[in-house]
């Protein structure tokens, strides 16, 4: 299990969350949800111990990939997702093989990522995550750059490494992949949780945090769970 426990945290002099409780299980997928600014990626960043107020995990047991990771070097595809071993101290090939597989980008391999698409890209930087083999996977929209096809087939590995033991925490915009994936919906909104609930019963506060119609007259088309 991954929590904090009444955080407040400030960035530039600003507040940006405010006394914030959240916590997430073994087998849960948890999307955090909210507009720019909300404070989602500054609570992954706590959950990830990269706070002052926060501790730092075990990196061979929490993999963190911050919102638009990208790889400076001119590394391949292998290579990127081999740095997810760096914790291990080891060169383990295997757990790097099945990362690129699950992440579809096997055929990459040898490919150097600064030559590959931004969504190809985006995949290496979440295969080093999984090659990590962590407990918990801290994600910050890891379905930026992706195609439709490509996102859904992201978030069903997520929900997959999720039923299969690990605990996943994701940043997401999309509300209609939230609502399809995800166990539970956290609402942030200019630093404050408004709701923690399950996700299709927090499609409400998450519809008004982003400032959306929600009802009968004025519900938005989102994709129903399953």
């Amino acid at each position: 299990m991954i929590d904090v426990s009444h955080l407040s945290a400030m960035l530039g002099g600003r507040t940006v969350l405010h006394d914030v409780s959240f916590a997430a299980q073994p087998g849960e997928l948890v999307a955090l949800c909210g507009p720019n600014g909300a404070g989602k990626s500054t609570l992954l960043r706590a959950l990830a111990g990269l706070l002052p107020e926060t501790r730092a995990p075990d990196p061979r047991q929490v993999a963190y990939l911050p919102q638009g990771a990208r790889c400076a070097w001119s590394l391949t595809v292998e290579q990127v997702a081999a740095l997810g071993r760096i914790p291990h101290r080891d060169q383990a090939v295997s757990p790097v093989t099945n990362a690129l597989k699950r992440c579809g980008i096997i055929g990459l391999r040898t490919a150097r990522v600064d030559r590959i698409s931004g969504g190809e890209a985006r995949r290496a930087m979440l295969a080093r995550a999984f090659a990590t083999e962590p407990e918990v996977f801290l994600l910050d929209e890891p379905t930026a750059d992706l195609d439709p096809a490509a996102s859904h087939a992201i978030m069903r590995l997520l929900r997959e490494t999720a039923d299969a033991g690990r605990t996943v925490v994701v940043v997401l915009h999309a509300l209609d992949l939230a609502l399809r994936y995800a166990d539970r919906m956290v609402v942030l909104q200019a630093g404050r949780v408004t709701a923690d609930l399950p996700a299709g019963l927090a499609l409400p506060a998450a519809a008004a945090a982003f400032g959306l119609p929600f009802g009968s007259d004025a519900e938005p088309r989102l994709l129903p769970p399953g």
